[in-house]
């Protein structure tokens, strides 16, 4: 069931443990994409091997912050990050009993950090109260995350989690998608629930009680009893744990005496005859995998397939979420009810009143929705208003819902599909609360290309040409993404030749699975990507709509080779060039104080229109796209920088538009092309009251698709 460690001299681990740590920090500003991620996996797979380093590991972590502290005005924050995140995986992951001095020192530090500037602070706060509760109710963090991850069923805590990894099929040739499933999947044969129960109660018992704990004599117990008393103990252990959650600190002496009473009757029940063994010995308890499902992201509805069918598994418990939801419905929607008027009078009298004695209805209700007042209006739209908060999923949000972790394999391609997916949810969401009363949804993105340009250095100009610019987007953003999640598609698109190379099955690879499932347990900070919705106007007067997340390229069909021509020659002169004249019209609103400075007139020369987005988490002011005007001759080249833009071919001429670099996404005979930031569905409101104006932050939200990292950026 479990390995038992070795133990160490404490200078000895602790001189290990400063010396990775270095390393670790040096690994952040190193120029190899392969070797980053190897040092922090290198660390976690030790911490696995020997859980009793995790307090000397704690206080090596703890001074780095202190050093931090100190030198604060002269260093960048960078470092901070990543001794945050091992500190709460090192808490989360430990199976021996954390000092009480150890978890104050470290309550300390995390206070002084609260000063920082975000996102560092909220990277802060986030730890701190996973932390808090660490230190109550030791043995809770894995407990939670085991639990919700395994589904594991008991009475007590019922949120779920389940992960989708949805691949680009432009990206993943069969070999490379078949290979990357074999090793994903494995995860899948390594779950025994009869053997998850044994290790949670292992793990929390080794964690509450420490020393007292005989994990020895323990680990036999638990091994020699039937599956029917295991999971009673297991359903003990759950129950003695969210008591001390949910009572907070003053419940920690009760929370020990159950631990001890649970560890005295497991000794007890087991009949079987236990070998003398070392008392003081730690058996590691490492965090199993979660199931992953893999699929090939054939048609954006299969998104809202999956998570559809995650609901509807989820129902069976979501019973009373159903009804404190309609009564809460009930109680918006209607504006003569007296439901309030009943309650109070209900409060007087609970006695239940005849049928007769009951007073006629002063109204009849409809089957219809009724004009809503305007406060009543902004109730129901702000509840639909899913605003995906960045904190510790255990903490910062709603308990009565299960978690879909969504992660996508690809380039800008990819996440130019999920935007469209993405919108098109909470458009659904907007008419009708389906998904969201029952499932939290995060996103994650493992950039993968076909073209596998190189990553070393994310600041390069020339990575913005390729299909992976919003990965280095996200990897100067978040130098710990950077190092730990832009590194894997080098090692992904390697497992295709190593499979045809051995052509027997291969071992898994435990290093792509491993960092995959530290990138969802620690990945809770959202960079928010602003969408950008696309009005396209065909020649037979048909308007699409649809969104982009990146990059939007608009040709003219007949003009395209001397597009190609003058990139590929530059100074070469043509005659043929005069031919031109002016092909486009453009409208647009510069960024601008006042904001009221529109721009029209005509592009002569243009062959092209690239247009970029440009967040607000790179720039540090507003977001905004970049548009930049192809002409002819390259030294016309004109940019501009804007949010709203309306582009018009002229001559009888029309435009090819194509999304996100995608060619599955390109609209050809389109004559006109109007840009702007698609705003929450549902949030916009033509005609708008003086009361309505009162609560404007709630009106006209932009879309953005919060993609996960380590640090995160909120607009």
């Amino acid at each position: 069931m479990v390995d038992r460690t070795t133990s160490v001299a404490p200078f000895t681990v602790e001189s290990s443990v400063y010396k990775t740590v270095q390393d670790l920090l040096k690994e952040m500003s190193g120029q190899s994409a392969a070797e980053k991620g190897l040092i922090r996996w290198s660390l976690h797979k030790k911490l696995e091997a020997n859980p009793s380093c995790s307090v000397s590991l704690i206080r090596v972590l703890v001074k780095e912050l202190e050093k931090l502290m100190q030198i604060h005005k002269t260093r960048s924050y960078t470092h901070t990050i990543p001794v945050l995140h091992t500190i709460y995986y090192v808490v989360m992951q430990s199976g021996v009993l954390i000092p009480t001095s150890v978890y104050q020192t470290v309550y300390e530090c995390m206070m002084k950090l609260l000063i920082l500037p975000s996102p560092y602070s909220a990277v802060a706060l986030s730890t701190l109260r996973s932390i808090k509760m660490e230190m109550t109710t030791p043995g809770s963090l894995y407990h939670r995350r085991v639990t919700a991850e395994q589904n594991l069923k008991n009475e007590h805590f019922i949120l779920q989690e389940k992960v989708f990894v949805l691949a680009d099929p432009a990206v993943f040739s069969a070999p490379l998608e078949a290979a990357v499933r074999t090793h994903l999947e494995a995860s899948s044969f390594l779950r025994d629930t009869s053997t998850l129960e044994k290790n949670m109660v292992l793990h929390v018992l080794q964690t509450g009680l420490g020393t007292t704990c005989q994990s020895s004599r323990l680990a036999q117990a638990l091994e020699a009893l039937g599956e029917h008393m295991v999971k009673t103990y297991f359903q003990e252990v759950v129950l003695a744990v969210e008591k001390s959650v949910e009572h907070g600190a003053g419940a920690r002496a009760n929370y020990v005496n159950r631990l001890q009473n649970i560890h005295r009757d497991i000794l007890t029940a087991s009949k079987e005859e236990q070998t003398e063994l070392d008392h003081s010995s730690v058996f590691s308890t490492a965090m199993p995998y979660p199931k992953i499902n893999f699929h090939s992201w054939k048609d954006e509805e299969d998104l809202w397939n999956l998570l559809a069918n995650f609901a509807m598994c989820c129902g069976s418990n979501s019973t009373t979420v159903d009804k404190e939801e309609k009564d809460k419905r009930d109680s918006v929607w209607s504006e003569d009810s007296g439901i309030k008027r009943d309650l109070k009078e209900n409060n007087f009298d609970d006695t239940a009143r005849p049928a007769s004695m009951n007073p006629a209805p002063s109204f009849t209700r409809r089957k219809a929705f009724k004009t809503m007042k305007t406060p009543r209006k902004l109730s129901l739209m702000s509840e639909k208003m899913d605003v995906f908060p960045g904190g510790s999923p255990l903490f910062n949000e709603d308990r009565r819902r299960h978690t879909a972790q969504v992660v996508v394999l690809g380039d800008d391609r990819v996440l130019g599909r999920l935007a469209r997916a993405f919108h098109s949810i909470r458009e659904r969401e907007s008419k009708c609360l389906i998904l969201s009363k029952k499932l939290n949804l995060r996103l994650y993105y493992v950039p993968v290309t076909d073209a596998a340009p190189s990553l070393s250095s994310p600041d390069s100009p020339g990575e913005n040409e390729g299909r992976l610019s919003l990965s280095s987007l996200l990897g100067r953003v978040d130098p710990w993404y950077n190092s730990n999640i832009n590194s894997l598609g080098a090692a992904i698109s390697k497992l295709a030749g190593k499979q045809s190379v051995h052509r027997e099955p291969s071992e898994p690879n435990v290093f792509l699975l491993d960092t995959l499932c530290y990138y969802l347990r620690c990945g809770t900070q959202p960079v928010n990507l602003p969408l950008y919705s696309v009005k396209m106007t065909r020649s037979s007067c048909d308007v699409v709509g649809e969104v982009f997340v990146a990059h939007l390229e608009v040709d003219i069909p007949e003009f395209r080779h001397l597009k190609k021509n003058s990139t590929k020659e530059p100074r070469v002169s043509r005659k043929k060039s005069t031919v031109f004249g002016s092909v486009i019209s453009v409208s647009y609103t510069e960024i601008s104080l006042s904001k009221r400075q529109v721009v029209k007139g005509e592009a002569p020369m243009t062959c092209g229109v690239v247009i970029t987005s440009e967040p607000a988490a790179v720039t540090s002011g507003k977001d905004h796209l970049t548009v930049e005007f192809h002409s002819v001759n390259p030294g016309n080249n004109t940019t501009i920088q804007t949010q709203n833009i309306s582009i018009k071919a002229l001559q009888h001429r029309t435009l090819s538009v194509c999304l996100d670099k995608d060619s599955r996404s390109t609209y050809t005979d389109v004559q006109r092309v109007d840009i702007s930031p698609c705003f929450k569905p549902g949030c916009s409101i033509g005609s708008r009251s003086e009361q309505e104006l009162l609560f404007s932050e709630y009106l006209d939200k932009v879309l953005y698709l919060p993609i996960n990292t380590f640090t995160g950026v909120t607009p």
